[in-house]
């Protein structure tokens, strides 16, 4: 049994990945050396396509690896399932720099551009270009939009911003 890996960064990607369904899936891994897809299928009673797009998608961010062998009797291939836990940190790194580029795109978006506004729920800020050319009139309900301030906006998506580079140690 793999005692090194954090339980919660391990649900919690798992559950990102395939929600419950994975969850089950990784702790069948993590108690296993290797195991085969159809033994998670009937330790889990998750169908064994499930079970099989959950791995698939577990391997493609490099969480599980993969060794095939041949059945001698049938010829079909046996695929053998085993759970890479060091791993999941480069996953975690790359997630949190996706979201930090995202956050940067909004960030700089945000902080160059003017909205406006009319103030009734369910209406959209317009950016000021988008805003005169409706001669300041929300195109949904018609109300004269009035300027918007999104410094709590910005401060906010700076603060988080922060966070993630700390984490990141950037």
């Amino acid at each position: 049994m793999l005692t090194f890996v954090d339980d919660e960064a391990l649900v919690k990607v798992a559950e990102v990945l395939g929600h419950e369904e994975a969850i089950e899936i990784i702790y069948i891994l993590k108690e296993a050396d290797e195991i085969t897809d159809d033994e998670i299928a009937n330790k889990t009673g998750i169908r064994l396509n499930s079970v099989r797009k959950i791995l698939y998608r577990l391997y493609d961010h490099s969480l599980v690896s993969l060794r095939r062998s041949r059945d001698e009797n049938t010829g079909w291939f046996i695929f053998h399932w085993k759970l890479q836990p060091d791993q999941l940190e480069g996953f975690i790194i790359n997630q949190k720099k996706h979201v930090l580029q995202k956050l940067d795109t909004r960030h700089n978006y945000e902080k160059t551009h003017d909205f406006y506004y009319c103030g009734t729920l369910g209406c959209k800020r317009l950016p000021f270009e988008d805003s005169m050319e409706l001669l300041f009139r929300c195109p949904t309900c018609a109300k004269p939009m009035m300027h918007f301030d999104n410094g709590k906006i910005v401060e906010a998506l700076s603060r988080k911003i922060g966070q993630l580079r700390k984490e990141l140690g950037e």
